[in-house]
Parts: C-alpha cells; structure tokens; sequence
C-alpha cells in the first residue's frame, strides 16, 4: 500500500482518529470531575497556568520537537540505520541541554511570569514550583520527535491512551482533596508521568545515549536553527494565547476565561479527531517527498480530501448534539459558552483543509516562511478576539475565530502557490460547496424552539452529511466502493 494512498490516509486517520476518540471518553470523564470540583474559575485559573508554563517551554526548547522530526524521517525513509541513532543521540543530548535551560530560567523569570499573567506577583512562589514541568516538556518533546520520525505510530497511540489515563488517575483524586490549591502540584505531577511514559517507550526501542561534547553538539546546528523558527513561532502562538486570556482575566474574570478555554479546548480537542493523525504520519510522509513538487501537492491534497469528508459529518453532529454536549462535557455553569462554541464549528471546517498545507514550509525545513506566516497568524488572531470579545463576549470571540482562520487558509495558501508552486485541487472546492451548506443548516437549526423538529431535521442533516462524504469517497477507497454499490443494489428493485 503505498504511503500516499487514500488507503494509507485513512488507515491511519482512523487509528490515530481512533485513540483520539478512546482518549476523549476518557478525557470526558477528567474534564466533567474537573469542571464539577473547580468551577470555571480553577478552569480558567489552570489555563492561564497552563498558559505562562508552554510559553516558557515554546522559548527555551529550541524547537527541536518539531524541527528533529524532519531529519529522523530523512533518515529513515533512506533505512541509514547509523544515521537514525547518531540523529537520535544528537536531539537527546539537545533536548537534556534545552531541559537543564528552560527549568533555570523559568525559577529566575518567576516574578516577572506572575506580573505578566495575573497582574501582580502573588503567584511567584507556583512558578518557582511549576519550572521542572518545562524540562519534563523539553525531554518529553524530543521522545516523541523521535518516535514520530522513525514511524512508531503505535507506540505513540499507546502513550496517547496512557498519558490520558494517568491524568485521570493523578488530577481528579488531587482536586477532589485539595480543590483549587491542587492546580500546581497537579500540573507537575502530569508532566512527570507524561515523561516517564514517554521515555519508557522510547528507550526501549533506543536505548539512552548522550553525548555533550562540543564537536559532537555542533551538529545539531542546522536541527537548532531551523528550530529557532520553532521557538519563536511557539513564543508567538503560546503568547497570543497568553495575552487573550489575561485580557479576559482583566476585562471580564477567572469565569470567563474559563467559559473561553471550555469552548476552545471542546473544539480542538473533541471536534478535531481527524487532525490526529497530521503530525504522527503526515508530516513524516510530506517531509520525505518534500522535494518532489508533484508528489508533495499529491500527498497535500488527498490529505485535505479525507480530512475534510471525515471530520464534516462529525461537525454536523456536533453542531446538533452541542446543547447537551457542553453540560455533559462540563457542567451547566459552563452553558454561557455555547454562542462561542456554535461558530467555532466553523474554524474547524477550516482548519481541515488550511493544516495540510501549513506543514508545507515545515517540511521543507523553511523556517523564514514559517515563523511569517505564524506571526500574520497571530497577530490577527490576538486582534480578532479583543475586537470581537469587546463588541459581543463570547460570540464575538468565536466569530473572529473563524474569520482569521478563512483569512489565513488563503494567505497560506496563496504562498504556498507562490513559494512552492503548490496547487489546490479543484475538487475540494466541490467538497466544501457541498459540505458546507448543510453545516449552515445545522447551524440556523440551532435557533428554533420546537424539539421535534431540532431533532429530527438535525438526524437528517447528519445522515445527508455522512452520505455525501461516503459518495465522495467511493471511488477512492475499495471499502466505501464495495459498501456504496451493496447500499444502491438493496435500493434497486
């Protein structure tokens, strides 16, 4: 089966999709504890923990989880063995260097953190405690370069189902006892069990070598700078995120940016299963032919095809189900965030067919490009929500959402049609003509009052949806072909 066939896409789309899914119902269980024992005021006082620490950690890590995937994949798909564990010996010892940094500065930097995300330095004593979770990142980070790179995609399934199970197991009975006072020792106990796991894997299909000598890190430089790109993007995407939840913190409360992140995190999180599968084995794939123009449009564009006829159905479901999903998922303190929740169904639409081609540059190891492109990014990202949240809270937050995300699938892609002669298919045009009137739909369906007909058009929408997805896929899958002709023989008479 070759490694960009609709198959192959699918194939893993649906394993990865699938522990994302196993990782979900359990996550739903964290989350609904969480939010009962917290509140969105410790939700909204997690994040803006959780904030401060990943921009730390996006500064100090040198961009090695994300610029060594490349050179590994490089490697492997060339079966030079040596190569692979000298790379792999090599990030190692960068990612100990990276951890040992990012741990120091975050003790050193702890007032200055607390001033510039709640205002004052009363919490600088919990980033002092909170600065090993940025070397526990940094080692974790590279691990899971390094199985992304060598293909362990079943390995990394594992960890994903573990790491979820463990926060379950290691969150829920701290803020049971402690309530709030919890939040830090909590945060640093999931980093640590996230890195044992990780490295437990890791290390026994490579075993631990480091090496620090000067000459031997010299090599890592081309990984190191293209990992600057890295750094500064991180700086960029953690910070915007930091900067709009202190803006919230400061302009509305804890609650409202708890309502924020709900909103934000049941989208990406739980609405975004088919991305699961785009940095474990697509990028890898898109990295090893990024050479080739014609085979990196192809692997591209099939990539956004089976995205976007996978996660359409799901948005339209979501969009029907999201009144009784949001105090299922949480609780009804958290029912204020549905306006937001509802267009930012929307933003997913379009992250389906923008994140294929935002890994472009990436693969080719253009990091000037990269970091232009987040920063337009981000910029209109932090400027969209402050305007929207300041002329219709929550709403006007999940409008802007979507719109910076339209505006920023076209610069994408109209760079990337400039910078690497990458072609969009004109088929998915077709796909989203069709695909997405029938979210809209659902959408304006989610404003009428009577029950019996919210439930019976939403049923229908979801099935019209899913059945154009599986027409659409029919011919390029054997399974879906074989299923659709016994669906239209048992419709003949």
């Amino acid at each position: 089966m070759s490694k960009n066939s609709y198959s192959h896409i699918v194939k893993y789309t649906g394993l990865l999709g699938g522990v994302q899914g196993i990782n979900i119902m359990i996550g739903l269980v964290r989350n609904k504890l969480v939010a009962v024992l917290l509140g969105p005021s410790g939700v909204g006082l997690i994040s803006l923990f959780t904030s401060a620490i990943n921009l730390l950690a996006s500064a100090t890590n040198l961009g090695i989880a994300t610029s060594a995937v490349k050179n590994i994949s490089e490697a492997y798909e060339r079966a030079d063995r040596i190569a692979v564990e000298r790379i792999i010996r090599l990030i190692r010892s960068w990612s100990m260097l990276t951890a040992i940094m990012g741990t120091l500065l975050c003790l050193m930097a702890a007032p200055f953190i607390s001033m510039l995300t709640f205002g004052h330095t009363s919490h600088s004593l919990h980033f002092v405690m909170l600065s090993v979770v940025v070397g526990f990142m940094a080692i974790t980070g590279g691990e899971t370069a390094i199985l992304k790179g060598t293909r362990r995609l079943r390995r990394l399934a594992t960890i994903s189902i573990l790491n979820v199970v463990s926060a379950l197991f290691i969150s829920v009975p701290i803020y049971y006892f402690f309530g709030m006072s919890g939040i830090v020792t909590s945060l640093i106990l999931l980093a640590l069990s996230q890195m044992l796991i990780t490295t437990g894997y890791s290390y026994s299909v490579y075993p631990l070598k480091l090496t620090l000598r000067r000459d031997f890190m010299s090599e890592g430089t081309p990984i190191v700078r293209l990992g600057v790109a890295f750094v500064l993007s991180g700086i960029l995407g953690s910070g915007a995120d930091l900067l709009i939840r202190s803006f919230l913190s400061r302009e509305a409360s804890l609650e409202m940016i708890g309502l924020y992140t709900a909103s934000y995190m049941l989208m990406m999180t739980y609405a975004g299963v088919a991305f699961s599968a785009m940095e474990s084995d697509f990028f890898p794939r898109l990295s090893a032919v990024n050479n080739n123009v014609e085979e990196s449009n192809l692997t591209i564009n099939r990539q956004i095809e089976v995205a976007f006829l996978l996660v359409s159905p799901m948005l339209v479901a979501f969009l029907v189900a999201v009144p009784m999903l949001l105090p299922l998922l949480y609780s009804s303190k958290f029912m204020a965030a549905i306006s937001m929740t509802k267009i930012f169904v929307f933003a997913i639409y379009i992250r389906a067919v923008k994140l294929p081609v935002a890994y472009l540059p990436l693969a080719k190891g253009d990091s000037a490009s990269f970091l232009l492109l987040e920063a337009i990014y981000d910029v209109l990202y932090v400027a969209g929500v402050v305007v929207g949240f300041h002329y219709a809270q929550l709403t006007g937050a999940g409008l802007a959402i979507t719109i910076v995300g339209t505006i920023d699938w076209m610069v994408i892609v109209g760079y990337a049609y400039k910078k690497y002669s990458y072609r969009l298919d004109k088929s998915i045009f077709r796909y989203m003509a069709l695909q997405l009137p029938i979210g809209l739909t659902a959408y304006l369906l989610t404003f009428t009052s009577s029950q019996w007909l919210y439930w019976s058009v939403g049923v229908l929408l979801v099935v019209l949806s899913t059945l154009v997805s599986l027409y659409l896929l029919r011919g390029k899958l054997p399974v879906i072909g074989r299923l659709w002709l016994k669906l239209r023989r048992r419709r003949e008479p």
